[in-house]
């Protein structure tokens, strides 16, 4: 099983350009049923709804959203080996799961974004880099992990545009910005130098959990708490709609 698991993983991967992160949780998914598969002595070609339903019997109550995500690993997977011919039905077919409540993105007014972008929180370099990436964030509509990943060459100031590179499924896609955000960047490259676009203190490339704490402190300064970078990429949407 654990052959075919992996060439599942990869699969999603490369066809589907799922993040590591629920690759890793599909994985550790895939793992726990071989386990209790194994202990039942039945293989991936044998297995029947029965041995799927028993394994999730087994398996600690969690949030909806997680046994969701443990049904969409299980099905995916034996859909998998149908089509690889391993099996001739897929047993997980069959199993249902829970309804998961849809919620509405979290989006801050125009006038509560123009506060969050106009006032970054720390000074000097930092306030100039923060700034900057406020403004690209809401101008472009960037999510946290597209924005750590950004380098110098992929921002045109004249034209405007932002080069994404594997964004969300992993494309790459071009967005435009506007004036605000294109100063806010001439401002940062004038103190500034390095291939990655946004920089820490020690001039490395700025993290994903170091964006949303920027985001987050220019929220707390805005008068609006808890805000995160999503926030400003569906307030980017609505706004522009």
């Amino acid at each position: 099983m654990h052959h075919s698991v992996a060439r599942y993983l990869e699969s999603l991967r490369v066809e589907r350009g799922l993040s590591p992160h629920t690759l890793r949780a599909y994985g550790r998914e895939l793992d726990r049923l071989e386990e209790f598969l194994d202990n039942r002595s039945v293989t991936p070609e044998d297995a029947t709804l029965q041995d799927l339903r028993a394994y999730l019997g087994r398996q600690t109550t969690g949030r909806p959203a997680t046994l969701a995500r443990r049904l969409s690993a299980l099905r995916g997977f034996f859909r998998f080996l149908v089509k690889e011919g391993v099996r001739g039905d897929s047993p997980a077919e069959r199993l249902v799961g829970p309804r998961v409540p849809v919620s509405v993105p979290r989006f801050v007014a125009v006038d509560e974004a123009s506060r969050v972008v106009e006032g970054p929180s720390q000074d000097g370099w930092f306030r100039v880099r923060n700034a900057a990436l406020l403004e690209l964030a809401y101008g472009a509509g960037l999510r946290a992990s597209e924005l750590h990943g950004l380098d110098r060459e992929h921002v045109d100031t004249k034209e405007r545009v932002v080069d994404v590179k594997r964004g969300k499924g992993g494309k790459d896609r071009r967005v435009p910005f506007g004036p605000p955000a294109a100063a806010a960047l001439e401002a940062w490259f004038a103190v500034s130098q390095g291939t990655a676009l946004f920089l820490n203190r020690f001039g490395r490339r700025l993290s994903v959990r170091s964006v949303h704490r920027i985001v987050r402190d220019a929220g707390v300064l805005a008068g609006i708490p808890d805000l995160h970078p999503h926030a400003l990429r569906h307030s980017f949407a609505t706004h522009l709609l």
